[in-house]
């Protein structure tokens, strides 16, 4: 918890972690309203599947050159100039007359969330190296704590009845928070590395980050697509119960991300990471033994299990010899975005052809593949 009393007690910590909020809350919001845009354009549930691909394509559009936009603005800069993007592109899909307009607003506001991203975690990479101070777990934290904020700001849905005003409205107020604080970060810089050319001795410790990276984030989307039919399936849950295993999950990520700055100071990235796969892997355990309140205990230590492991790998993956910060994450967000959007496409195709309870000892597989690829990385480091 002290880095989460740094964030709260000094600006130049609690500026970076508020966009980490604003980020969820610009998704968070569009995602409430998905079934509305959806309902109002008249369209099928292939052509909104087509449509949220063109959300994905502009954050992978913007992948590749986000490292040089950052190294050509600054982080700072860089990081700023997202949140404006985004509080301007978050309002587009709400506003599209038509189904075409739809897919090109959703293109960039991908490209904005995109950006944003790689931007705030390169920043709290180099403010870490800065001031030698542990706070990425704690701000990925606060990207959850923006859902709980959409989550409570849903209830005004009926009240305002307006969705583009809705948003508006909480784009606006997440917008004006970072006003009063960018100043803190948007001359900060990235710290000059020297950087190698390409050889697969440099490429090989980010080949196993985004391994690792690729099946956590795949993981974490699995578990949030289908925790509540599995509980419902797999072991009848009553209808009361089924949203349970999400919360659970959730709740404990969130908790887990407040705590993991302090764990990782003292026994290291890599450690924290294993452990992260030790916790989630009895998780895992509990899910598949088939009984609902012992699964529902399962997805909670999957969320504190998970909540580590993505932190700790944008950590490592700014701070690899040899590449520059930005580089280096923007390959960890590319291998792990590819993951959340594949994961559950994987996982539903084995749900299918074998059975739900199969698509998660596939998941329990895939986080025995992260304890191994620790294995690997902390002989690397040795």
């Amino acid at each position: 918890m002290k880095s989460l009393q740094l964030i709260f007690s000094n600006p130049r910590y609690f500026a970076p972690a508020w966009v980490f909020t604003t980020l969820n809350i610009w998704f968070g919001t569009w995602a409430i309203y998905i079934p509305t845009v959806k309902e109002n354009l008249g369209i099928n549930k292939s052509d909104l599947g087509i449509a949220l691909f063109c959300l994905s394509l502009g954050v992978f559009t913007i992948f590749p050159v986000a490292s040089k936009i950052i190294n050509k603005l600054g982080v700072g800069k860089a990081t700023w100039f997202g949140v404006i993007l985004g509080t301007i592109t978050a309002l587009f899909p709400l506003l599209a007359t038509n189904y075409y307009v739809l897919m090109v607003a959703l293109f960039f506001f991908g490209m904005a969330n995109g950006l944003t991203d790689i931007a705030m975690n390169t920043l709290v990479t180099e403010i870490e190296k800065e001031d030698a101070k542990n706070f990425m777990s704690a701000a990925h934290g606060f990207f959850s704590l923006g859902g709980v904020i959409v989550g409570l700001g849903s209830f005004l849905i009926p009240i305002i009845d307006n969705p583009p005003l809705h948003m508006a409205i909480t784009v606006g107020l997440a917008f004006l928070i970072n006003l009063l604080f960018y100043k803190k970060y948007v001359n900060i810089t990235a710290a000059p590395v020297e950087t190698e050319p390409f050889s697969f001795r440099l490429f090989k410790p980010l080949l196993l980050l985004g391994i690792i990276g690729f099946v956590a984030f795949g993981s974490e989307g699995a578990i949030i697509d289908w925790s509540g039919l599995y509980l419902k399936e797999i072991t009848l849950a009553p209808e009361a119960l089924i949203g349970s295993g999400f919360l659970a999950f959730s709740v404990a990520m969130t908790l887990g991300r407040f705590l993991g700055d302090g764990i990782s100071e003292r026994i290291g990235s890599i450690k924290v990471v294993a452990l992260g796969a030790i916790i989630a892997t009895l998780g895992y355990f509990l899910v598949l033994s088939g009984a609902t309140f012992l699964a529902i205990i399962g997805f909670a230590l999957n969320g504190l299990g998970f909540s580590v492991i993505v932190p700790e790998l944008f950590r490592i993956g700014g701070n690899v010899k040899g590449v520059d910060s930005a580089q280096g994450i923007s390959f960890i967000a590319g291998s792990g975005y590819s993951g959340f959007l594949l994961g559950p496409v994987i996982l539903g195709f084995i749900a299918e052809n074998a059975s739900l309870k199969h698509s998660f000892y596939t998941l329990l597989g895939c986080v025995l593949l992260i304890m191994l690829t620790t294995f690997f990385l902390q002989r690397k480091r040795s």
